[in-house]
């Protein structure tokens, strides 16, 4: 039987993470979802899923802090492939700037991709 990979899924607009929920078990993957940065960085020290689909604006810790305590203070997060979920387009380049120098796996704009090519980013990222 294969082994399921775990996706950790940090996104607080309550809709698209439903949606991101059910494609990615839909295809095989097991979930944990988190809304906001403090529960993300919880959950990924806790459980060390095999990805991490993170939104950078969010309530109580942004993204972009969550994955600066992820990758700077814990072991096993200096090396966790993430994917950055964000509204955010090219014009915030400070924003970008902090994203690409993190190295995420990839930055999705959220107005230009659809949840099947999240799920094509995500296998590549994995099989990496």
């Amino acid at each position: 039987m294969e082994n399921k990979k775990t996706i950790l899924i940090v996104e607080d607009e309550v809709p698209l993470l439903n949606a991101l929920h059910e494609k990615l078990m839909r295809n095989g993957f097991i979930t944990i979802e988190a809304r906001n940065g403090e529960q993300g960085l919880e959950a990924a020290i806790r459980e060390h899923p095999d990805l991490i689909l993170l939104d950078i604006i969010m309530p109580k810790m942004d993204g972009m802090t969550m994955f600066k305590k992820l990758r700077n203070e814990n072991e096993w997060g200096k090396s966790v492939p993430v994917i950055i979920l964000t509204n955010l387009g090219s014009a915030d380049e400070a924003r970008n700037k902090d994203a690409t120098e993190l190295e995420p796996s990839h930055y999705l704009v959220k107005t230009d991709w659809t949840l099947e090519e999240v799920v094509t980013k995500i296998r590549e990222r994995l099989e990496e």
